[in-house]
């Protein structure tokens, strides 16, 4: 909990539930501010109470209207920037385009840079956000970034929910091969991964296992889920390799376009979310999301910068 003054949490409006939950933590109300939108679509925001000298953090995260989101959050702090407020965070749980991180094509944009320029350009002094989906993003910035890890909570769910003598760990494909062996070395547990190629984005066109899943509890491992093709297509195939049940763990659940129904007609038994982007609507559609909250490891985190206090020990473990 915050004792006195000197912390101001604001949110925009793409997340305020996660807001609020970490305003909870740190035992302080969300600081008021006034997101609207003209008729031709600009955004407008109006800090309402004083941020002189505060220490400011600004949660909203990249999803829905993304280009919205992002607008929101670099006019709000520029707005406590010019109002004299001493210090201020961007809270990004889901970074906006982590996935355009690099030149992967002849003149393609790295539009991650581009949003990092954005942010500190508009007067941001720190950024904290949860599995970036490419490090290296890290140093598109010139201030400081504490990237977090939804790790330690997706391992205490694993140990509080499975028998770890039948569970081995799947990643979807080699890419995610180091968080999945992470996370089968701290569980103790047997490791399986997937190769996969891919005909265009978004689209898989062959996939092969690596290991052995017969009856086993796979749990399947990545950083984002967004269209769900890459996690239904391992499901089916970890099931026909002999898996008894299957499960996936992802940071992000994005699940755009028809995800849901794919979801619902999959083999796969549950999908655990984090609470990064917004998913009770996604629940009410979709019987087989469950999600964890890291509401509180966020606040945590917001309450060490405070105090100057090192964020290392959350790499590690989930505050309670």
């Amino acid at each position: 909990m915050i004792n006195g003054t000197g912390i101001k949490i604001f949110t925009g409006t793409s997340h305020p539930e996660l807001a609020e939950i970490i305003a909870r933590r740190l035992g302080v109300p969300v600081a008021k501010a006034e997101v609207t939108k003209s008729g031709i679509g600009e955004t407008h925001v109006r800090i309402v109470e004083s941020v002189r000298s505060d220490d400011v953090y600004i949660i909203n995260t990249g999803c829905g209207a993304v280009n919205t989101a992002l607008m929101e959050l670099c006019i709000m702090i520029h707005a406590c920037k010019i109002s004299s407020a001493k210090r201020i965070t961007a809270v990004l749980p889901l970074f906006p385009y982590s996935r355009q991180d690099k030149k992967d094509k002849s003149r393609a944009p790295i539009t991650a840079k581009l949003v990092a320029n954005m942010l500190q350009k508009s007067g941001c002094d720190h950024v904290i956000t949860m599995d970036l989906h490419a490090s290296q993003i890290q140093g598109f910035f010139d201030v400081p970034v504490d990237k977090l890890y939804a790790e330690p909570s997706a391992i205490l769910y694993i140990r509080t929910h499975f028998d770890m003598a039948n569970v081995v760990i799947v990643s979807p494909d080699a890419g995610g091969a180091k968080r999945a062996t992470s996370m089968a070395d701290r569980l103790g547990v047997e490791f399986a991964l997937f190769h996969k190629e891919r005909k265009k984005a978004n689209e898989v066109s062959r996939m092969v296992l690596v290991g052995s899943v017969k009856d086993k509890v796979a749990i399947l491992v990545d950083d984002m889920a967004d269209t769900c093709g890459t996690l239904v297509q391992a499901a089916q195939h970890l099931s026909e390799a002999g898996a008894t049940r299957i499960f996936a763990l992802v940071t992000h659940g994005i699940l755009s376009g028809n995800a849901l129904q794919k979801l619902q007609e999959s083999a796969l038994e549950k999908l655990v979310v984090t609470n990064t982007l917004p998913q009770r609507e996604n629940q009410e559609k979709c019987s087989k999301i469950e999600v964890i909250d890291i509401g509180n490891v966020l606040g945590e985190v917001i309450r060490r910068s405070h105090y100057g206090e090192s964020i290392s020990k959350l790499f590690n473990e989930v505050p309670y």
